[in-house]
């Protein structure tokens, strides 16, 4: 077979994330509802080449690690030998170590591509258990769509369909590593998890949501803005541009986001932060 498959690795929002305190296991205990954007890096699946992972774009010399998409690849190969691989390649848009999700989205863009290239050998593979094997944001960024998040995340449930949320997204530049924002919370231990968290929603209207992430908040917020102080400035600049309805930090941290009352508003914000501030990370999007 040969074929060349595209899938956007969709920037991951965590639109509120409570951190309940630390397992047993020395991992958190989270709740989070997440939300994706209507833009991420670009994942290319080159059925039949070589199996290798290539990157290019403005954020390619930032990964100084072992590519996850790459450990992807590798996975699928021993899971199921008879799968089509191939090569892949990023086209990296999305900054790095930034709170969205990047590395993670890739890896499961690189999972639904092979899924896609392999329709009859697809029901053979576990694709949940092989993205919770990759890392704990990749089950979330498998599914790409709006979801609730818990445990250590993850385990998911979908989300009845989020409104369509105008949005602003920030990163400073100064990439803040997660485990140093955990180290930093000192949360307590975690009780134990006796069921699964309630699904929230429906969410009417753009309102409801901004209502419910203003209720339940970034509990990683003050540990990170410690951490890396220009999480506060990004944080004052989008909650004070026009239109704006709430300003809040994503994940870990630095990305930050702003939802807005129409996408109008949003542009003309991402425009000025943007003219403003040149060494930032700024675009307008869409959640959900």
């Amino acid at each position: 077979m040969s074929a060349v498959l595209s899938e956007t690795a969709r920037a991951k929002v965590n639109l509120t994330l409570r951190v309940l305190g630390r397992r047993a296991d020395g991992f958190h205990e989270l709740e989070s509802l997440v939300a994706f954007a209507k833009m991420g890096d670009e994942v290319t699946l080159s059925v039949g080449s070589p199996s290798e992972v290539t990157v290019s774009g403005p954020y390619a010399a930032a990964i100084d690690d072992e590519n996850i998409a790459a450990r992807a690849l590798s996975a699928l190969a021993q899971a199921v030998p008879a799968l089509a691989l191939g090569g892949v390649h990023i086209e990296k848009r999305l900054p790095v170590a930034a709170g969205i999700g990047g590395g993670s989205a890739d890896a499961a863009a690189v999972l639904r591509a092979i899924r896609r290239a392999n329709p009859a050998l697809a029901s053979a593979v576990d694709w949940p258990a092989i993205a919770a094997s990759l890392g704990a944001d990749v089950p979330v960024c498998l599914a790409s769509t709006a979801q609730l998040m818990w445990g250590i995340g993850r385990e998911t449930a979908p989300v009845p369909a989020l409104p369509p949320l105008p949005a602003v997204l920030v990163n400073p530049g100064v990439p803040l590593a997660t485990p140093a924002v955990f180290q930093a919370l000192d949360a307590p231990p975690a009780p134990e998890r006796r069921a699964a968290p309630s699904v929230p929603g429906p969410f009417p209207d753009p309102a409801a949501v901004a209502a419910y992430v203003n209720q339940h908040g970034n509990d990683l917020e003050p540990a990170a803005k410690a951490l890396c102080p220009v999480i506060g400035a990004v944080l004052a600049v989008l909650g004070a541009a026009p239109g704006a309805v709430l300003a809040r930090m994503s994940g870990s941290g630095p990305t930050c986001f702003a939802l807005f009352e129409t996408a109008e508003a949003a542009e003309l914000a991402a425009r000025r932060i943007g003219a403003d501030e040149p060494r930032w990370w700024t675009v307008a999007t869409t959640l959900g």
